[in-house]
């Protein structure tokens, strides 16, 4: 249990690391609003799963499964409502496929 628990909760860190380079490295907005979202949702909940397996009570249990859904519900909706906004007051170019400067 302890090794699983760890490997879970190293695979979220790397998740998390490679969507922080994501957010660096990738060329526009859209990219980005992709990788920070994709790799925040997964690499939290890996953390989380990770956690549950090393907590020893049930309480601590039902917590961290009560964060992990809140977050699994609110972090793709926060997503979406900024890339949403950014789409409707920026407005999109489709002959250059990115926002209009």
């Amino acid at each position: 249990m302890e090794i699983l628990s760890w490997f879970f909760i190293v695979l979220g860190s790397l998740l998390l690391l490679i969507g922080s380079f994501g957010l660096i490295r990738l060329p526009d907005f859209w990219a980005r609003m992709h990788a920070s979202s994709v790799s925040d949702t997964g690499g939290v909940l890996f953390v989380l799963i990770g956690m549950m397996l090393q907590s020893g009570s049930v309480l601590v249990f039902i917590k961290l499964l009560v964060i992990g859904v809140f977050i699994l519900i609110s972090s793709p909706t926060a997503s979406h409502a900024i890339a949403n906004a950014a789409f409707v007051n920026l407005g999109y170019n489709r002959k250059n496929e990115g926002l209009k400067k």
